[in-house]
C-alpha cells in the first residue's frame, strides 16, 4: 500500500481562485468558512483519510462482507473507523447546525469528501447515504420526524439507506410494485423487495433508517403513484431508543467486481405481517423527495470520480518514479525511472490534467449549490440553481467516465504489475467501474441532459453558459501568453454551440437521432466545461505571477498554465469530434435494423 498524500495545494488553489471561497464565506449562514478554518478542516480531514481510512481499504477489498444468519459482517476495522468518523463529527460536516451538523458550505464539504472517496470508497458510501437522506428529510419530513430520525442520521448514530430499485424494475421506477397499506394509527405496513441497497444491513450502527419508495392503495400508475416511507430496522421504544426488530431483513448480498467492503443487499419487507413505516411528505409525491437524495448522491458519485482518479494518479506517479526500465529515448542512457519515457510522462500528465479539470468543475458546482441555497441576491441564486441543474448530469456522467479512464491509465503505467492484485492499483479500477452505473448510468444522465435540461427549456441555460465561456475566451485572448489556450477553447466552444443548435433544431422532429448522440453530447459538454475550468486556472495563475504573489509557488503556478495548454491540445481537440458525432451518427444508428445486430 502506498501512502495517500492529500492534494491540498490543488484544493486550496481551486477553492480560492475558481470556486470563490471568499464569495461563499460571505453568504448568510456560511460566515464561519474562513480560509484559516477551511485550511484546518482540510488538514485534519487529510490526516484522517491517510491515517484511518486508507490503511483499511485493502483489507476491505480482500475480506469483503459476509451474510451469516441474517447478519451482515463488515471487514475488520470498519466498526472502529465508523466510530472515529462519527465521533469526529464528519458525517454532519455540511448539514445544518440545528440538527447536530457543523453547517459548513457544500464547497468545503466537497473537498473533504474527495479525500474520503480517494482513500476508501467502499467505507465512505455509508456516510454518503446519511448525508443524502438528511437532505431529503430536511425538505419533506414533518417536525416530529425530524426530531425522531433526522438528528440520529446527521450525527451518524444511526445508518441510512435509500430503497428504490426492485428486481423487475431496474432504472424504470414506474414498474415499482412495493406496496404500503395504511393502518389505523397512521402508520403503514410495507410489503415488497428491494435490490442493490448499499449498507442495507450491517451492525456498524444500532439502527438503520431506510427510505423506501412504495405504492399506497389507489395510487396512480407509474412514477406519479409513488410515496416515500421511513422504515427503520428497529422500532423505537417510548424514549426513542431502538427496541423491537421491524419486519425487514436482508436475504442476500451481492458478490461484486469491486467495492467489496460495502454490502450491497437485497432487502425483503413484510414477510411476517408488514414492515412498519411512516409516510414522508405527501402521498404519491415520494419520487420528488427521493430525487433530492438522488441528486445529492449523483453529485457525490461525481466526486468519487475525481477521488478515485487522484488516488490512482498518486499510485501511478509513485511507481513511475521508482520503476527503472529501458533506456532514455533521447540520450540512450539506462538506469532511469520510467517517468523519463515520454509516453509514461504523457500518461501521467493526462491523468493530472483530467483530475484537475474534474476537481475544478465539481468544486465550482459545489459553490453554485451554496449560492443557490444561501445568496440573498435572487438573480445570482437563480442563475446558480440553473447551472447546477444543467450540469448535474455532467458532474455525474462525465466525471465518472473520466475517473474510470484515469484509473485505467494507472494500470497501464504499472504495466504487467498493474494486472497483479498485490500491487493494489487494480482495486481502484474495479471500484471505479460501478460509478458510471449506479445512481443513473451515463446514458440516463445524457438523456436527462438533452431531454430535460436542454430541449425542455429551449437551451436557455446552456446559452447562458456559452456566454460565460465566451467571456473566458476573451480574457485569454487579452493575454499574449495565454492566447493559444484561448484560441483552443474558442474552437471547443464553437463545437459545443454548433451541437447545441443542431439538437434544438431537431429535437422535435428527429428525437431518436438526437438521443442517439446524447452521450457524445454529454462528453462534449464535459470536455469543454473541464477545459473552461483549467483555462480559468491558467488566468488565475498568470494574475498571481504578474502581481508578484507567487510566494515560492512560481513553479507550481507556471505548471498550471502548461496543464491548461496540455489539456486543450490533448482533450479540447476532441470537442470537435464529439460534436461531429452528435450531428451525423444518429441517422445511421436509427436506420440500422435491430435484426442485423
Amino acid at each position: 500500500m502506498r501512502d495517500y498524500v492529500p492534494p491540498l495545494r490543488d484544493m486550496h488553489f481551486i477553492l480560492r481562485e475558481l470556486a470563490g471561497l471568499d464569495q461563499v464565506s460571505g453568504l448568510p449562514g456560511c460566515e464561519e468558512a474562513s480560509e484559516d478554518l477551511v485550511a484546518a478542516v482540510l488538514e485534519e480531514a487529510g490526516k484522517f483519510a491517510a491515517g484511518v481510512l486508507a490503511p483499511i481499504n485493502r483489507q476491505g477489498d480482500v475480506q469483503g462482507c459476509r451474510l451469516a444468519d441474517g447478519r451482515v459482517l463488515t471487514p475488520d476495522g470498519w466498526k472502529e473507523a465508523w466510530e472515529q468518523f462519527r465521533d469526529a463529527g464528519w458525517v454532519g460536516l455540511g448539514l445544518p447546525v440545528e440538527y447536530g451538523g457543523q453547517g459548513l458550505p457544500k464547497l468545503v464539504a466537497t473537498a473533504v469528501w474527495e479525500m474520503w472517496f480517494s482513500t476508501n470508497m467502499a467505507f465512505t458510501m455509508l456516510p454518503q447515504l446519511n448525508v443524502g437522506q438528511a437532505e431529503a428529510l430536511l425538505i419533506a419530513a414533518s417536525d416530529e420526524q425530524k426530531e425522531t430520525w433526522l438528528r440520529k442520521v446527521v450525527s451518524g448514530e444511526w445508518g441510512a439507506t435509500m430503497n428504490l430499485t426492485e428486481p423487475q424494475a431496474g432504472s424504470d421506477l414506474a414498474a415499482t410494485r412495493c406496496r404500503a397499506e395504511p393502518q389505523a394509527d397512521g402508520s403503514y405496513h410495507v410489503f415488497g423487495q428491494k435490490i442493490f441497497i448499499s449498507y442495507g444491513e450491517h451492525e456498524l450502527t444500532p439502527n438503520i433508517v431506510h427510505l423506501v419508495l412504495a405504492r399506497i392503495p389507489g395510487a396512480p400508475a407509474g412514477v406519479k403513484g409513488l410515496s416515500l416511507f421511513i422504515v427503520p430496522k428497529y422500532l423505537l421504544d417510548g424514549e426513542g431508543n431502538p427496541a423491537e426488530r421491524n419486519d425487514v431483513r436482508c436475504i442476500s448480498i451481492e458478490h461484486k467486481m469491486g467495492i467489496h467492503g460495502s454490502p450491497t443487499c437485497t432487502m425483503s419487507y413484510g414477510d411476517n405481517g408488514g414492515a412498519v413505516g411512516w409516510l414522508v411528505g405527501e402521498p404519491n409525491r415520494g419520487l420528488e423527495t427521493m430525487f433530492i437524495m438522488m441528486n445529492e448522491a449523483r453529485f457525490g458519485v461525481g466526486v468519487q470520480g475525481v477521488g478515485l482518479g487522484e488516488r490512482a494518479y498518486q499510485y501511478a506517479l509513485a511507481f513511475a518514479r521508482e520503476r527503472v526500465q529501458g533506456r532514455d529515448a533521447v540520450s540512450g542512457e539506462a538506469g532511469k525511472p520510467i517517468i523519463h519515457h515520454p509516453d509514461v510522462k504523457r500518461t501521467l500528465l493526462s491523468m493530472r490534467a483530467r483530475n484537475m479539470a474534474m476537481r475544478g468543475l465539481l468544486y465550482t458546482a459545489a459553490s453554485w449549490f451554496d449560492i443557490a441555497h444561501h445568496s440573498p441576491d435572487q438573480a445570482a441564486a437563480d442563475k446558480a440553481r440553473r447551472y447546477v441543474d444543467l450540469l448535474m448530469p455532467v458532474a455525474k456522467g462525465w466525471c465518472t467516465e473520466v475517473g474510470n479512464e484515469v484509473c485505467d491509465d494507472a494500470i497501464q503505467v504499472f504495466g504487467g504489475m498493474g494486472f497483479v492484485e498485490e500491487t493494489g492499483i487494480a482495486q481502484f479500477y474495479r471500484d471505479a467501474r460501478i460509478i458510471t452505473i449506479y445512481e443513473g448510468t451515463t446514458g440516463i444522465q445524457a438523456n436527462d441532459l438533452v431531454g430535460r435540461k436542454i430541449l425542455r427549456e429551449g437551451g436557455a441555460t446552456l446559452r447562458e453558459l456559452l456566454a460565460d465561456l465566451r467571456l473566458t475566451v476573451g480574457a485569454l485572448a487579452d493575454d499574449d501568453e495565454l492566447a493559444d489556450i484561448g484560441a483552443a477553447l474558442a474552437g471547443s466552444v464553437d463545437a459545443l454551440e454548433a451541437a447545441t443548435d443542431w439538437i434544438l433544431a431537431n429535437g422535435r422532429d428527429r428525437l431518436a437521432d438526437v438521443l442517439a448522440g446524447a452521450v457524445p453530447f454529454l462528453y462534449l459538454l464535459g470536455t469543454v466545461s473541464g477545459g473552461w475550468q483549467l483555462a480559468r486556472a491558467a488566468l488565475a495563475a498568470r494574475r498571481r505571477l504578474a502581481a508578484g504573489e507567487a510566494d515560492g509557488q512560481r513553479g507550481y503556478l507556471e505548471s498550471l498554465v502548461e496543464l491548461a495548454r496540455f489539456y486543450q491540445a490533448s482533450y479540447g481537440v476532441q470537442a470537435a469530434a464529439h460534436a461531429q458525432t452528435v450531428l451525423t451518427a444518429g441517422g445511421a444508428l436509427t436506420r440500422f435494423a435491430e435484426a442485423e445486430f
